[in-house]
């Protein structure tokens, strides 16, 4: 056990935002392949998709779970035994002979999900505030570029050598994760000193904070668009565009670019202006990209830029919501940072797989990217709403 402690030393940046990298790369390099996966296994697309919902589903509750557990026992050891825990489950991915026991093993890798909590709550740890937003923007701007890479990396591989080579490289790169983790996460967090039954029952005074809800709103259904997308897009690249996996994978890094500029004008501009007006100026992107894009779908115009150039935009605003969001989280109760950021991301999650499966459920043969994107507008209106109601506190 003792070399599952160390010092009060924080981890280096590029550690966070490898950390949350993972969590991005397990959920995007494979997603070109998702319709050749459904054909291999010989099963609908819907249940294929689920590898897409369900493990957004289990992330919810790892992230439920991996908060408090960070504060009582610190960020590091936890982080170790996810990582662990991943590599175990990549491993009966690619053993995996069917369909069911694919998905099984396919959820356990949600446990690489605490590595984007756990970077949030490290940086809640070191500094607050308004500080803290810009921190977490630089970080998830450094993160950003894996889901930008990672489908057309995912595709290209899929091509070449087949689906279950993408889980190769999400084991070598847990591997390496760890071993990192391992060299140079030192631990932040004191630790409560209280049970795991007393954390858990930390959240009522979350659920009592009007503020935090509001922030936490404002995250799930902005990050919810996102999600939809993610559970839709493979979808309508292959049968509304026609795209190969690594063409679908090209595409894929469009909401990524918008990300990654968000996230940078969160770390550069945050502290300057403040989170509430940062969130608001993200929500006001969204919605209007997607809803443009929308009204171009129904007027005829079927086209991968004018959906995929729409989502871009859309990354963009949520670059400036998701990180300021987070932070706003974080700071309705200091002292619950690791379990606000875990209540916060499993909501958000738990909203993402709701709609990712909700737009799975509805895009079927012939309905075209309509109903998705009629998802991932209402998503953004609903983000808008809620920092509006969050600007009303005082």
């Amino acid at each position: 056990m003792a070399g599952l402690t160390a010092a009060r030393t924080p981890p280096h940046i590029l550690t966070l935002i490898l950390l949350s990298g993972m969590g991005a790369l397990t959920m995007n390099v494979f997603l070109p392949s998702v319709p050749g996966m459904a054909r291999d296994f010989g099963v609908d697309y819907a249940l294929m998709q689920l590898s897409v919902t369900a493990y957004l589903a289990a992330s919810a509750v790892v992230q439920l779970l991996v908060g408090p557990l960070s504060d009582r026992w610190g960020r590091r050891p936890v982080m170790l035994w996810c990582l662990a825990i991943f590599l175990l489950a990549t491993l009966g991915t690619l053993l995996a002979q069917t369909a069911t026991l694919f998905l099984v093993f396919r959820m356990i890798q949600a446990a690489v999900a605490a590595g984007m909590v756990l970077s949030r709550a490290i940086v809640r740890d070191m500094v607050a505030g308004d500080a803290a937003a810009s921190r977490i923007g630089y970080v998830t701007m450094g993160m950003s570029v894996v889901p930008m890479i990672a489908p057309v990396l995912g595709g290209v591989i899929d091509e070449a050598l087949g689906w279950r080579a993408t889980f190769v490289l999400m084991g070598v790169a847990g591997l390496a994760m760890m071993a990192l983790v391992w060299v140079d996460m030192g631990e932040t967090a004191t630790g409560s000193g209280l049970s795991m039954r007393q954390q858990i029952a930390s959240y009522p005074v979350l659920a009592r904070s009007a503020r935090f809800w509001g922030y936490a709103l404002a995250a799930t259904t902005s990050s919810g668009a996102f999600f939809a997308y993610v559970g839709g897009a493979p979808f309508v690249g292959d049968q509304v565009f026609n795209l190969r996996p690594s063409e679908v994978g090209y595409w894929f890094a469009a909401p990524s670019i918008g990300y990654m500029l968000g996230n940078f004008a969160s770390g550069r501009w945050s502290m300057k202006f403040g989170m509430n007006p940062m969130i608001l100026t993200g929500c006001i992107i969204c919605v209007v990209a997607l809803s443009i894009s929308l009204i171009a779908d129904l007027s005829g115009l079927h086209h991968p830029l004018a959906f995929f150039g729409a989502v871009a935009v859309m990354g963009l605003g949520n670059g400036l919501v998701l990180p300021n969001a987070n932070a706003g989280m974080m700071s309705a109760h200091p002292e619950l940072a690791g379990t606000a950021s875990g209540l916060g991301g499993a909501l958000a999650v738990a909203g993402g797989a709701g709609l990712a499966g909700l737009a799975g459920a509805f895009l079927v043969p012939g309905a075209g990217a309509t109903p998705l994107l009629v998802i991932m507008v209402a998503s953004a209106l609903g983000s808008l709403l809620s920092i509006l109601t969050v600007m009303r506190l005082r």
